[in-house]
């Protein structure tokens, strides 16, 4: 956001109000926690059907608001971008849903643990498919962390697989999309507009079967599953406003504030477990994102 006609003011101005919208996203983040266990009473397909049908209605009602909203839903003629948007579709449920149920059945420790190392993941993406060179500290980093998880897997005898699935879908969404024409916001509108009709058809099952809870629970638990809206599109608006605005090393730092309040959340607030072992393969991990953001900033510096 700078230009021939931007002062230094103006620049400064923009970054503190890029920090503002990224800190805000991710901060939103890290606590959207506290909103799916006020509705842990709803099965978690419920949960996400309610996510993918009031998102679609508040990011329609934003695009509206832009004028935006023929030129979004046009793009769904282009074949190419159909396809891409066809499997982020698929990749973005798979994350929603098993972050849902992390929470409903105590697992948040893990599910934190999938966005600790997703940045890791996007180093090996990017190094795998964009052919991008992994320089020493980055191999070094990967390779902490993957001895983090080994580490992890050993002491309690099965994979971590809720934060493995967490960060290689996320990981995949994000190379996707970076690759594809829609922004963020028209993204987000394309993939719940695909999701949209297997999720009222769900309902409209569910309802007919007597196990709809939304309507029938009491007035403040409908509200909470109409406002999966709200909760699921505004962090992602405030991304795309701070991503504009900030460095992505910036962002990148600013990132780790959401597995970190996950991770607080679950220990301190929701009395999760965390043992001793846990704790040695969670500092491994950490350890390796300490590096990786070290690695970071000293190249951006010197570029």
């Amino acid at each position: 956001m700078t230009g021939a006609g931007t002062t230094a003011a103006d620049q400064a101005r923009e970054r503190r109000l890029g920090a503002a919208f990224g800190a805000a996203s991710f901060l939103w983040w890290g606590f959207a926690p506290l909103y799916f266990k006020a509705v842990g009473a709803v099965v978690p397909t419920e949960v996400l059907a309610h996510r993918i049908v009031w998102s679609l209605a508040f990011v329609v009602a934003v695009l509206a608001g832009r004028g935006r909203v023929w030129a979004t839903f046009r793009l769904y003629g282009d074949l190419r971008t159909l396809a891409t948007m066809l499997v982020t579709t698929c990749l973005i449920a798979v994350n929603w849903l098993v972050f849902i149920w992390s929470i409903a059945n105590g697992r948040l420790v893990e599910a934190s643990l999938g966005y600790f190392i997703n940045p890791l993941v996007n180093v090996v993406f990017g190094a795998l498919f964009l052919r991008e060179r992994l320089r020493r500290p980055q191999l070094a980093a990967v390779a902490l962390a993957a001895l983090g998880v080994g580490w992890l897997t050993l002491r309690q005898g099965t994979v971590p697989w809720i934060a493995l699935v967490l960060a290689v879908s996320f990981a995949t969404y994000g190379l996707l999309r970076k690759l594809a024409r829609p922004t963020g916001l028209q993204g987000l509108a394309l993939e719940t507009g695909l999701l949209a009709p297997l999720a009222i058809a769900w309902m409209f099952r569910q309802q007919s079967a007597g196990e709809l809870v939304f309507g029938h629970a009491g007035l403040q638990l409908t509200l909470l599953l109409c406002a999966a809206g709200p909760v699921t599109a505004l962090p992602l608006i405030w991304y795309a406003e701070g991503v504009r605005r900030l460095r992505l090393a910036t962002m990148g730092f600013l990132q780790y504030l959401s597995p970190s309040l996950q991770f607080l959340l679950a220990v301190l607030a929701f009395g999760e477990p965390f043992s001793g072992g846990q704790a040695v393969g969670f500092g491994v991990i950490w350890t390796a994102l300490a590096l990786y953001s070290w690695d970071a900033a000293r190249s951006f510096r010197r570029a």
